[in-house]
């Protein structure tokens, strides 16, 4: 049984560095007129409430998005990714904060596709109930796996698109399953891009899944990693990864330039840290 609630966790630094690296990269399928598919294999609620209890009883958005809301000197990737946020939120206070789903409708135009999937069920009515008034067949909502029914959909008719790949890992099958639906995925959608979050947790799994990403062979690659503190002995989340298969060619660039002042930004203590690697052909 999935227990599982990201409105616990909602804005924090795990949200911030996928997050910002969702803009990037819905900013550039933007770039051209051919429409593209965004498909969220593990969407949840689809946006959070950051006064609701679930939220309010841990504040793990406070290390998070909260810490960079009220900068003046946010670079601008981190700019456009809190102007997001900001628009969110009507311009005033802090009080909700994004998900995925939402952000990537956000980016949609006429010609765009938004597939959602969600298997918990009170996290799947919060969704579809979000997205009820769009009507037609621009953004489906499912109640399913999005493991097993990615194969469906891809290639996309268009021939662009995104894959976001986030589970909660609360499953210990969730990291053989990633590896898994991305080799099937790459053998039916090869150009595609593919976004993997993942927890960096004292786990052997999760240590282990980026050298496995990189030996599943894609030509290209990018995997950035933010830590905010030390490595946790206690079975916690001291900080995440985005390993992307075919980035745009700005966004090693883009985040060699900005992961320096994120790290500083959200720090818990000297232990903070980020690494960038990246291969290309």
């Amino acid at each position: 049984m999935l227990s599982y609630r990201h409105s616990y966790h909602a804005g924090n630094h795990a949200d911030v560095l996928k997050h910002l690296v969702l803009v990037q990269l819905l900013r550039y399928l933007g770039q051209k007129d051919k429409g593209f598919q965004i498909v969220d294999t593990h969407a949840g609620a689809g946006l959070y409430a950051l006064d609701s209890e679930h939220a309010s009883k841990l504040e793990e958005h406070q290390g998070g998005i909260s810490r960079l809301w009220d900068r003046k000197d946010l670079p601008p990737a981190v700019a456009e990714y809190v102007a997001e946020v900001r628009a969110l939120n009507g311009g005033g206070a802090l009080q909700s904060y994004p998900g995925s789903p939402w952000l990537a409708h956000r980016a949609l135009r006429e010609q765009d596709r938004l597939r959602l999937f969600e298997l918990h069920s009170t996290d799947y009515r919060t969704l579809a109930s979000y997205f009820s008034h769009q009507g037609g067949k621009q953004t489906i909502v499912y109640a399913d796996d999005g493991f097993a029914h990615l194969k469906a959909l891809l290639p996309p008719p268009t021939r662009r698109g995104l894959v976001l790949i986030d589970p909660s890992y609360e499953l210990k099958e969730d990291y053989g399953r990633v590896l898994g639906v991305l080799r099937e995925s790459l053998e039916r959608f090869a150009t595609g891009t593919y976004a993997v979050w993942y927890p960096m947790l004292p786990k052997l799994e999760a240590t282990v899944l980026p050298e496995r990403l990189v030996k599943i062979g894609a030509a290209n690659w990018l995997h950035v990693t933010l830590s905010v503190r030390k490595a946790a002995t206690d079975g916690g989340m001291h900080g995440s990864g985005m390993f992307v298969i075919n980035p745009p060619w700005t966004l090693a660039q883009t985040l060699k330039a900005e992961m320096p002042w994120l790290r500083d930004a959200l720090a818990e203590n000297d232990g903070a840290s980020f690494t960038l690697d990246h291969a290309s052909v």
